[in-house]
């Protein structure tokens, strides 16, 4: 089979539960309301845990299973019809199994190639990458793509509020949780949005991690290590250059120029940061699309939610670009988009 483009057919997204917004958040946490306000400009965010008992609602195979199923279904599709899995997450369940075989089990999918990506918030572009890189080499016709996290497992819900940092205290209000998941096609399904190019570059090369989450086994659970620690001045300093670099490079590889950009979705760490990013890039004419603000920073669903949101008002042909930066160690990641 010989196939000469990718498509994205459809977006599915899932978000647990209701928001939590900065006011709940100060009784729970003692954040301070107008803090988070003013310095995040995060208005809410969806949490998979219950911060008032620390119990887990929500698995990230539930919310990744329920997202596929929204893709599938807007696509037209039945599980049947899937022949690859690809996900990124960077907060999976399990070590083992991987989380995409649990969700491959609840969608009654099996007998075809699963992968999964442990990565940040790049994680959800490599599974794009992953897919179609599969698709053009004539591997597979339809490939589920899924993206999420549940950060919220790593932070704390048992401490005395006054005994915490707002070096501590922002991730509450910065994270969030949810999971989306996407399908793309050899042929033109559904929306049928060309995937000219898809870019992922790693780009840390003796550079300090910009974040870091730690893992503990058996052994060292009771380790006073910080569970979730980041730079945030290098993450400030270095995500919008990145995201330029980014775009300049998709658009130099495409033959693009700025001005044929109709909608831009841009990295977005934080409601307050994703407009200093967004400027980073210049797009005289495209529309921004950011979700951040009420929806948090979950991770590898954000791109999806972004792209969700994007197809939501995308009416006609155009050109999008969406861009991801992973401060872990440092990664740059964009699609393109066009529809003609």
């Amino acid at each position: 089979m010989t196939v000469t483009a990718a498509y994205l057919a459809s977006v599915g997204t899932c978000l647990p539960g209701e928001p939590v917004d900065n006011a709940t958040l100060a009784k729970l946490v003692g954040v301070d309301e107008q803090w988070a306000d003013m310095f995040i400009g995060n208005t809410s965010r969806y949490f998979a845990v219950d911060l008032a008992t620390g119990q887990l609602r929500h698995t990230l195979a539930d919310l990744a299973a329920t997202a596929a199923d929204r893709a599938l279904a807007q696509a037209g599709l039945e599980a049947g019809d899937i022949d690859c899995i690809v996900m990124g997450t960077a907060t999976p369940d399990q070590l083992m199994p991987a989380t995409v075989n649990l969700v491959a089990d609840r969608l009654g999918i099996d007998n075809v190639p699963t992968y999964q990506l442990q990565s940040g918030c790049a994680g959800a572009i490599q599974a794009m990458d992953v897919a179609r890189t599969m698709l053009l080499a004539g591997r597979c016709a339809t490939v589920l793509v899924i993206g999420g996290d549940v950060c919220a497992k790593h932070l704390e819900t048992d401490f005395d509020p006054g005994s915490r940092t707002s070096a501590e205290l922002v991730n509450y209000v910065l994270f969030g949780d949810g999971a989306g998941a996407a399908v793309l096609s050899a042929e033109p399904l559904g929306q049928g949005i060309a995937v000219p190019q898809v870019l992922n570059r790693l780009v840390g090369l003796g550079r300090e991690p910009g974040q870091v989450i730690d893992w503990f086994g058996l052994a060292d659970r009771h380790s006073d290590r910080t569970v979730v620690s980041e730079d945030y001045k290098a993450i400030e300093a270095a995500v919008p250059v990145m995201a330029s670099q980014m775009f300049w490079e998709l658009l130099d590889g495409l033959g693009w120029s700025a001005e044929q950009v109709d909608y831009l979705l841009p990295p977005q760490l934080s409601g307050r940061m994703s407009d200093r990013i967004s400027a980073s890039m210049p797009a005289p004419r495209a529309r921004r699309i950011n979700v951040v603000r009420t929806v948090g920073n979950n991770g590898n669903a954000l791109p999806f939610l972004q792209l969700a949101e994007l197809l939501e008002q995308w009416q006609g042909p155009g050109r999008a670009v969406t861009v991801a930066v992973e401060s872990s160690k440092w990664i740059k990641s964009g699609i393109a988009l066009e529809r003609t």
